[in-house]
């Protein structure tokens, strides 16, 4: 799965006892080195991530699914 602009984005925590962060896709960046996300996370502030293989799961914006997936690679 692709992500797009409008879709959930969950990033996994990198340290032990941090919940992971949830937020919005604004934008999706696509460049040479790979892909980046502009976010707007649940406390409303905003920033472009490039997050590393397997730390990142999507939900597809508008489903009444609850199944977070991880984005293909370079995705």
């Amino acid at each position: 799965m692709k992500a797009m602009t409008g879709d959930q984005i969950l990033i996994d925590s990198q340290k032990a006892g941090q919940p992971p962060r949830q937020g919005e896709i604004l934008e999706v960046l696509e460049a040479a080195f790979g892909t980046r996300y502009r976010v707007r996370w649940e406390d409303g502030h905003e920033s472009t991530i490039h997050p590393m293989g397997g730390t990142a799961r999507i939900r597809r914006a508008g489903r009444r699914s609850k199944e977070w997936v991880y984005p293909e690679h370079g995705a």
